[in-house]
């Protein structure tokens, strides 16, 4: 102790104060105990004397390892049902004290605490008791751990001279260093141990007090809550970010137990930050449709087509259909496993980015793995979980509003013009309608049945959208059903769609011009409804 006390003494006074410490005595005390034996026997077979509690300490002495427990070492019983072991002077003063303090020395000296030299704690799983469905609250309490926390943030306080570890993916690191050194563990590890533990204590910290929030607050008062803390973990670096110069990660959301953080990569390489807001926007719109088979195809975030059938084969090749050249490099979202038959439509249709699908069969899985690039996504359907809250970053703050989770119904129609929509051609509205949902505004959406024919998106004029979709969507145009986003501002769409055959137009109205507008599909003999519902993407 007195020769590595001097060693950072010396570097200290001359400017460069570089800690390490050589490991003497360790403290182990884990929940989840993941690796712990293997990295407590490397301890131990480099002279590393042990201090644990309770289950832990009887597992390292059955297995071999010698362990004092803490009560034994503090000279005070664990009590009030284990809540009380850890939070103890010898604890805490030989994780707190300043080595290159003599101050500090001698008054730990005078009390018999002996330094403490690595702390190995993980916590107790209130995030994975708290995600049970129907958690009590009185379990939710009595797993908010108290004494690991304290012993985390004391000796990540005191990370010049004790090697914190909250991680068990880290033991093995942690261990080969020491092997390597004599049992020193050196500064570069003990400072980015020390930062690890603050993040976990906040993300620990966080996510109690977001569930005693949502369990004690009342809808009644507010459906946004007062205050909100945001924690994620991250999950993977990514190629890159929305473009090659920018770095990216994905996050899981450290509450969410679904969700795309739930997604399996089968084949191809890995993603990026684009192909994962893709994937979103793919499952987004396939999982809406739970009673048919579904299929779209992706691009910008954008639905390039859309498509429902009994077959799915048929449904991506519509979906496809709509607009093969957008279509090329996209991503392609399906709601049922993919069979053979799917799997080859999709293998003829040139290059695609990602496939994301509940599972792939394996004569599906045999022809498109063949494609080395194409990366093949699952995600139950039951792990895809809408968020309750949609967010959008500015600088300085945060956007909150609830998800747009409105969903029409056939009954909250309102037919406005004096030609009435056919059922075929209220079917395709509500149709029309649950795609126009998911485009860029201003959105216009054509669809024939259950499939899209055409797609103007993100155009700064809706009359500019309605022109894009009726010249993508070409000579099927003729008897179609448009589907706006929004009110229609003028007349002109309906003009503009009466030109181009189209029959029937679902549009949410309230418009000042509403009276014009509904004059001109009169006088153009075209079916109109108004939904009350807006669906604006920004």
């Amino acid at each position: 102790m007195q020769n590595r006390l001097n060693v950072n003494v010396r570097r200290a006074n001359a400017g460069v104060f570089n800690p390490m410490i050589k490991v003497k005595r360790a403290l182990i005390s884990v929940s989840d105990k993941t690796g712990i034996l293997e990295f407590a026997k490397g301890l131990h077979a480099l002279g590393v004397e042990i201090l644990s509690t309770g289950g832990t300490a009887k597992m390292l002495r059955e297995s071999g390892v010698p362990a004092q427990e803490v009560s034994e070492y503090t000279g005070f019983p664990e009590m009030l049902d284990g809540r009380v072991k850890t939070l103890h002077p010898k604890i805490h003063g030989g994780l707190l004290a300043v080595r290159d303090n003599p101050e500090h020395m001698k008054q730990i000296a005078e009390q018999g605490i002996g330094l403490i030299d690595m702390v190995v704690v993980n916590l107790y799983p209130f995030e994975k008791v708290t995600a049970k469905k129907n958690v009590s609250l009185e379990e939710a309490i009595e797993n908010i751990d108290i004494g690991g926390p304290s012993m985390l943030r004391s000796a990540a306080k005191n990370y010049k001279s004790v090697a914190v570890v909250c991680n068990p993916g880290r033991y093995k690191e942690i261990l080969s260093e020491m092997q390597a050194n004599s049992g020193i563990v050196a500064d570069r590890i003990l400072i980015s141990l020390g930062a690890e533990v603050f993040e976990r204590t906040a993300s620990y910290d966080r996510t109690i007090s977001n569930f005693l929030n949502k369990r004690f607050s009342s809808e009644a008062f507010t459906t946004l809550p007062q205050t909100m803390s945001l924690n994620f973990s991250k999950m993977q670096d990514l190629r890159y970010g929305e473009n090659p110069h920018q770095a990216g990660a994905f996050y899981r959301d450290a509450e969410a137990v679904t969700g795309l953080a739930k997604m399996k990569q089968l084949h191809g390489k890995e993603l990026s930050f684009n192909n994962i807001l893709d994937l979103y926007a793919a499952i987004n719109i396939v999982y809406g449709f739970e009673s048919v088979p579904a299929a779209v195809v992706i691009k910008h975030n954008n639905p390039a087509g859309v498509a429902t059938d009994k077959d799915l084969a048929k449904a991506y090749k519509d979906a496809h259909g709509c607009d093969p050249l957008s279509a090329f490099g996209g991503i392609i979202g399906l709601n049922r496993s993919v069979d053979k038959k799917t799997a080859e439509a999709i293998s003829k249709s040139g290059f695609m980015e990602c496939v994301i699908a509940p599972a792939f069969d394996q004569d599906a899985l045999d022809i498109l793995t063949q494609k080395k690039n194409v990366r093949l996504m699952t995600l139950a359907p039951e792990d895809y979980k809408k968020d309750k809250y949609d967010f959008k970053k500015v600088p300085g703050g945060l956007l909150v509003q609830d998800a747009d989770a409105r969903e029409l119904k056939l009954e909250e129609l309102k037919v406005v013009t004096k030609k009435k929509p056919t059922k075929a051609q209220l079917e395709s509205m509500m149709f029309g309608w649950k795609i126009v949902k998911a485009v860029k505004s201003n959105g216009i959406v054509l669809t024939k049945g259950t499939k899209t024919i055409g797609l103007g998106v993100g155009q700064t004029s809706r009359v500019d959208s309605a022109v894009n979709a009726i010249r993508k969507a070409g000579k099927a145009v003729k008897g179609s059903v448009l589907a706006s986003d929004a009110f229609l501002p003028k007349a002109d769409t309906v003009t503009f769609a009466a030109k181009a055959g189209i029959s029937a137009i679902i549009q949410t109205g309230g418009s000042i011009a509403d009276a014009e507008v509904i004059k001109e599909a009169d006088k153009r003999k075209i079916a109109m409804v108004v939904t009350g519902v807006r669906h604006f993407k920004h």
